[in-house]
């Protein structure tokens, strides 16, 4: 039976004839939805005014009224034409398909089942079958996570998308429950797209979704548990009237999507923000609410002229003092706060850390020239679309991340799935740095780990290989330090050229004090490997600049799979060795530099170095400084990820 009383208490009710006409054509909405147009106009002229992004408050424009519709929006221009293999971009979401690199004339590489079939993860989310794409709405309830997903359960490619449901106890053994939400009315026929959960007081949840109607514009819609006293969430009721949001004058209603966790402000509100864009600044519209169905545009979060389109925006505190994760409502003088975005021009997740003003709804930026899309990435390699939501059992803030697949379509079909999850991460603020985040995989990862061996200090000469003797190389836990020759340190001549990750070469190309690191998912010959790997670069002024790197350039033969270098500069304080962590399991190698202030994520598709085959080796291309390694290093166990059972 349907909860009779899922939310706050609402400012009207609803019954199952409403219709969405006669919701909206209410003298009320009218003014406030031309307010809100008003404001809209007002500030897509001051974003194209304005390139330093926001530092003045945007004021409230007024002018005679103006006629606005309240019916849904239109499409108004024609879809674009697809190029074969492309998916989603017509319907106002990023590219979703995994298109062929090297052209569709020429011929892919011949993978055979026993590859494809080893590409499959071993302790990391993903469906039993079928695509899968952003993280939706997780939370903690009575003893359970649960994680919605972007899911097609029709086929491995992006299309007919809705809400597949899993719960676990710990965030790595998982169990399949049926699709939450599905596409089934008008405002989201053609698509459940992303959204957020927000717990209450009273212990009820809501959620918000972005919905593709049936003339393919983007709207906001509201759902509920059926029934708060089942710890699963099984079933789920769509608001009678929904959408509880449209795009507001001024904003493409193609542009209009990923609602936020809500949180509670200090005139007794609950407030939200939706990604968009004006022009091509990439902006967070922020809404108020007091019920969940009527909604005011308050303003502008924070915006950045540029970055274009933001999706999947996330929001949220992060402690100055502390070593626990914050609800999402926390403020003061303790508090930093996140505005996190995906850019959906470079398909990247980036974030800056500021200070929020809960009176004006605004966020300010700690240091302008690292804003949002112009400076940190949450991660550099293939992590997109990420939702962190606040842990209460644990006092924590856990972040989700999608990693999409970077080989073919045909190859994903083959295989009857595409893309999965990123471990979880546990979300801190560097208190040493106070410039950036720290991600971590949740401790429960750990439980995972079988047989270990250590390797202590290690002595790796310059443009050496050493391998590392291991029972397997396919699923490891891997914990790394690296001491560099003082003496060539400070020898080492000062240069002015500069060191970039991605155009510099990769971990062939030596320089004096690098690069230098780990060969995961390597094979014998070392024909395949994938580098992990640190670079340090002495500058004009004699310091030292450390740049932390993963070149999949060599990570397969197949000439049809995309083999990128990823990385970025990482600070490394005075007194600290080097460090990196790896979890490796199968196709997926992520990577976490100095505690986690810079990770990368790397998908990569051996076609040698696979079962028994893979090996594990250190390497110091350097030139002149010898490096000193000591490494743990544990063989991990699958995870149980499974169809729930009512035994279970």
């Amino acid at each position: 039976m349907a909860d009779t009383s899922p939310l706050l208490p609402f400012s009207h009710s609803l019954g199952p004839g409403s219709t969405y006409s006669s919701i909206r054509w209410r003298s009320k909405k009218v003014l406030l939805l031309v307010f809100s147009g008003l404001f809209l106009v007002f500030l897509i002229v001051s974003i194209a005014s304005n390139d330093n992004g926001f530092k003045q408050h945007v004021q409230y424009l007024q002018e005679d009224d103006q006629n606005v519709s309240l019916s849904p929006p239109k499409e108004t221009t024609k879809p674009q034409i697809l190029r074969p293999g492309s998916r989603g971009v017509s319907a106002g979401v990023s590219e979703k398909a995994n298109v062929n690199l090297k052209g569709a004339q020429e011929k892919g590489y011949p993978q055979n089942d026993s590859m494809l079939s080893w590409q499959r993860t071993s302790f990391h989310f993903q469906p039993e079958k079928n695509w899968m794409n952003d993280p939706n709405g997780p939370l903690y309830y009575k003893g359970w996570y649960h994680f919605f997903y972007q899911h097609n359960p029709h086929a491995a490619v992006w299309g007919d998308i809705v809400w597949g449901h899993a719960v676990s106890r710990d965030l790595i053994n998982w169990f399949h429950l049926p699709l939450a939400i599905v596409a089934d009315e008008w405002f989201d026929i053609n698509g459940v797209w992303t959204g957020s959960a927000t717990i209450l007081p009273n212990g009820k949840i809501v959620m918000l979704y972005t919905g593709s109607t049936n003339e393919s514009v983007q709207v906001q819609n509201l759902a509920y548990p059926a029934d708060h006293n089942d710890p699963l969430l099984l079933m789920w009721v769509k608001y009678s009237g929904n959408p509880v949001l449209v795009s507001p004058p001024g904003i493409d209603p193609n542009d209009f999507r990923d609602p936020t966790t809500a949180w509670y402000t200090s005139e007794g509100k609950w407030r939200i923000t939706i990604g968009s864009k004006a022009n091509n600044a990439g902006i967070a519209l922020v809404y108020d609410t007091e019920d969940f169905i009527n909604f005011k545009l308050s303003g502008v979060l924070h915006g950045v002229p540029g970055t274009g389109m933001w999706e999947c925006v996330d929001f949220y505190p992060v402690s100055k003092t502390g070593q626990n994760g914050l609800d999402t409502s926390a403020n003061g003088p303790h508090v930093k706060h996140v505005v996190k975005t995906s850019l959906d021009d470079v398909r990247k997740d980036s974030y800056a850390l500021g200070t929020y003003d809960d009176k004006t709804g605004k966020w300010y930026p700690d240091n302008p020239e690292i804003d949002v899309g112009i400076g940190i990435m949450l991660d550099y390699g293939m992590f997109y679309a990420s939702k962190t939501f606040y842990d209460q059992d644990k006092g924590r803030r856990v972040l989700w991340g999608w990693v999409a697949e970077s080989d073919t379509e045909a190859d994903d079909v083959k295989k009857g799935w595409a893309s999965l999850q990123g471990i979880p991460r546990t979300i801190l603020l560097d208190t040493k740095t106070c410039s950036n985040l720290l991600q971590w995989p949740v401790e429960e990862v750990e439980r995972l780990r079988l047989k270990g061996k250590e390797f202590n200090n290690i002595e790796v000469k310059t443009g050496s290989v050493m391998p590392l003797e291991l029972d397997g190389a396919t699923q490891l836990d891997i914990a790394a330090e690296f001491e560099l020759d003082k003496k060539a340190l400070e020898s080492t001549a000062e240069s002015n050229v500069d060191f970039s990750c991605s155009t510099s070469g990769g971990a062939a190309q030596r320089g004096a004090l690098g690069p230098f690191g780990l060969l995961v998912l390597a094979d014998d010959s070392l024909a395949e490997h994938t580098s992990v790997y640190f670079y340090v670069a002495k500058g004009n002024n004699g310091t030292h600049k450390t740049f932390f790197c993963t070149d999949q350039s060599r990570s397969s033969v197949a000439n049809d799979v995309k083999k990128e270098i990823y990385g970025s500069y990482v600070p490394v304080l005075e007194g600290e060795k080097l460090s990196v962590r790896i979890l490796v399991d199968h196709s997926i190698v992520e990577s976490f530099a100095q505690g986690g202030r810079t990770v990368i994520t790397s998908r990569v598709y051996p076609t040698r170095a696979i079962y028994g085959a893979a090996r594990l080796f250190l390497f110091n291309n350097a030139i002149e400084a010898t490096v000193t390694s000591s490494l743990k290093i544990w063989q991990m166990n699958s995870a149980f990820i499974r169809p729930y059972s009512n035994e279970q």
